[in-house]
C-alpha cells in the first residue's frame, strides 16, 4: 500500500463524473465506476495517519465527500483498509505477515459493524478460517474485491482479510431499499464458510491507536458533506438577494465550518505528534471530534433548509442527494450513546478547559 501523496486531478471533474446520473442505479454504477478508476490509477493513496501528513489525509478526504458523499464512504473505506493493514504490519501483529498485500486495481472495503440482529462467525478449521453468517452494512459489496471484516469467535471480536470475488459471499441486492447513501452499494452480505485470513488476535482491530485516528477520517467526510449542503446556500447568496433571517443562518453556517476546520486542523498535529498514542488521549480526541462534527454538519442540514426552504429539495437533484446521504452517513455517530461515552472519559480525565 503506498503513502504517496494525494492526487492532483481536480475534484471537479471526479464530481462530475459522479454527479450526473439520471437515477439512483446509474449514480450507484457512476460511483463504482469512478472508485474502480481512482484505485487502479493511485488516487486513492493517501498518505497514512500519524506520519506527518494527517490533515493532508483528511482534507483529501473532505474534498471527495465535498464532490460526492457515496464516493467517499468507499474512498475512506479504502484508504482506512490501507492504514489498518500498513499499522498491523508495523505493530508487527500475529498474522499481519500474512496478511494479502494487494495490488493494482484492488479495491478495499471495511466491513465492521456489528448491529444488533446480525452475527458473523469465525472458526478455526484445518489449513485457515472460514466465516458463517450475515454481515450488515457493506459498503462497495459488489465493487470491492478485498475487505477487512470484524466477526466473533464466539464472544471474542477478531479481525480478519477476504477476498469478496470467492464462492460463499453473496451480496443480497434488496437489503438497501433506503434514498440515502444508495450510490455508495452498502448491502448485507451473506458468508457461507467463506476462507478469511487473521488480521491479529481478538481485540487487535479495536485496541490499536490508528482505530481512533480512522474515526476521524469518517468525520472529515461528514464534514466534507455538510461543506456541500453549505455550499447551496452560500450560492444562493451570490445569486439573489437574500432575507435578513437566511443571512443570520449562513453566517452561522460559516462559523459552525470554520470551527471544525479549526478542530481538524488542531487534531491532525495531535495525531502527527503521538502516532502511537503514547500519552492515551487518542480516545477522547476521537470522540471529541466526531460530536463537534456530526452536531456542526446536523445544523448545517437544519439551517440551510430553513433558509432555502424546499426549493433546493425539489429542483436541485446533487444538493437532494446530498442531504439525504448526509442525514444517513451522519448516522454512524450513534448520538447520545457515543456523547455518553464522552462524557464518561471527561469525566475521568483532567481537561484542558477545567479551573487550574
Amino acid at each position: 500500500m503506498s503513502t504517496g501523496a494525494v492526487s492532483a486531478r481536480p475534484l471537479t471533474d471526479q464530481a462530475e463524473s459522479v454527479s450526473t446520473g439520471a437515477d439512483a442505479a446509474e449514480h450507484r454504477r457512476s460511483v463504482a465506476r469512478t472508485f474502480t478508476r481512482m484505485a487502479a490509477c493511485g488516487e486513492l493513496d493517501l498518505p497514512l495517519p500519524g506520519g506527518g501528513l494527517t490533515r493532508t489525509r483528511w482534507e483529501a478526504l473532505t474534498r471527495w465527500a465535498q464532490a460526492d458523499l457515496s464516493l467517499a464512504r468507499l474512498a475512506e473505506g479504502h484508504a482506512d483498509a490501507a492504514a489498518i493493514l500498513a499499522e498491523l504490519r508495523v505493530l508487527r501483529v500475529q498474522g499481519a505477515e500474512d496478511l494479502p498485500s494487494g495490488g493494482e486495481g484492488v479495491r478495499w472495503g471495511v466491513w465492521a459493524a456489528e448491529p444488533p440482529g446480525y452475527r458473523l462467525e469465525a472458526r478455526q478449521v484445518p489449513g485457515g478460517w472460514l466465516l458463517s453468517g450475515v454481515k450488515p452494512f457493506c459498503s462497495g459489496a459488489r465493487v470491492c474485491t478485498h475487505a477487512l471484516v470484524t466477526a466473533r469467535e464466539g464472544e471474542r471480536r477478531r479481525l480478519f482479510a477476504v477476498e469478496v470475488g470467492q464462492r460463499g459471499v453473496e451480496p443480497l441486492p434488496d437489503s438497501w431499499p433506503g434514498a440515502g447513501m444508495a450510490g455508495s452499494d452498502t448491502l448485507d452480505v451473506t458468508f457461507d464458510d467463506v476462507r478469511a485470513t487473521p488480521a491479529g488476535g481478538p481485540g487487535a482491530y479495536l485496541e490499536r491507536p490508528g482505530f481512533h485516528h480512522g474515526g476521524i477520517g469518517v468525520a472529515a467526510c461528514w464534514y466534507g458533506g455538510a461543506r456541500a449542503v453549505a455550499g447551496t446556500l452560500l450560492a444562493a447568496s451570490r445569486t439573489w438577494e437574500l432575507d435578513p433571517h437566511a443571512l443570520a443562518h449562513l453566517g452561522a453556517v460559516d462559523a459552525r465550518l470554520a470551527a471544525v476546520e479549526a478542530l481538524l486542523d488542531s487534531a491532525a498535529a495531535a495525531v502527527d505528534a503521538d502516532p502511537h498514542d503514547l500519552d492515551g488521549a487518542a480516545g477522547l480526541r476521537t470522540m471529541r471530534v466526531r460530536a463537534a462534527v456530526e452536531q456542526a454538519a446536523g445544523e448545517v442540514l437544519t439551517r440551510v433548509g430553513r433558509a432555502l426552504g424546499a426549493t433546493p429539495l425539489g429542483h436541485d437533484a446533487v444538493h437532494s442527494r446530498t442531504v439525504a446521504d448526509l442525514t444517513v452517513y451522519l448516522r454512524q455517530h450513534h448520538a447520545e450513546r457515543d456523547l455518553a461515552a464522552l462524557g464518561k472519559a471527561a469525566s475521568a480525565t483532567r481537561l484542558s478547559w477545567e479551573d487550574k
